[in-house]
């Protein structure tokens, strides 16, 4: 694959919506654009980190026991929907309140992002090695930053007008029917491809 091609695919895959995104949108709506910058820093790291250990460790574990991939999607999937539940319990007073999204559930959400495993076996180079891989994740972390800047933004754009609307519970009930949708289609790709 080359550069372009790399940087285009990248570029739509992050612009998905998908549970990292959903968690920085939800936070842009709760506590606005300045007060969620920091939760990149989890995405880039998460992202990363995620890249990393499926290349080195868990990529030939799960090529090698179908098992493994199957306890992994249970296990992304019922830590997606535990957040889920936890969005949806959020009430307007604890949305005044402060942060609803923590710097912990983005980093732990980017490390069992399935979006990871696109970029890991699909987009990076199979056969690169480490140094070689350098300019590729730094595009990648590029890209990861600006992605999650819009949607932190976008979030907040969408968390004014429930505001002005009186139901501010709207911005985590939303996030959170957004993870069930995620993990919905989680499981129906994996029926596809079986």
């Amino acid at each position: 694959m080359n550069f372009l091609t790399f940087f285009t695919a990248t570029c739509f895959l992050l612009a998905m919506p998908g549970p990292t995104n959903t968690l920085l949108a939800t936070s842009g709506a709760g506590i606005g654009i300045s007060r969620s910058l920091h939760l990149l820093a989890a995405e880039l790291f998460g992202y990363l980190a995620a890249i990393a250990l499926l290349r080195l460790a868990l990529g030939p574990v799960v090529s090698g026991i179908p098992l493994a991939a199957v306890v992994l999607r249970v296990a992304v999937s019922v830590y997606i929907l535990g957040l889920a539940v936890m969005l949806w319990r959020v009430n307007a007073r604890e949305l005044r309140g402060g942060a609803v999204v923590t710097f912990r559930q983005v980093l732990i959400t980017t490390l069992l992002n399935p979006k990871a495993i696109v970029f890991a076996f699909l987009l990076l180079p199979l056969q690169a090695g480490p140094f070689e891989l350098l300019p590729w994740l730094g595009m990648i972390a590029l890209q990861i930053v600006a992605a999650g800047a819009a949607w932190i933004a976008f979030g907040a754009t969408l968390g004014r007008g429930a505001r002005r609307l009186g139901h501010p519970e709207i911005i985590t009930r939303t996030g959170a029917v957004t993870l069930v949708a995620v993990t919905g289609l989680i499981w129906f790709q994996s029926f596809l491809s079986a």
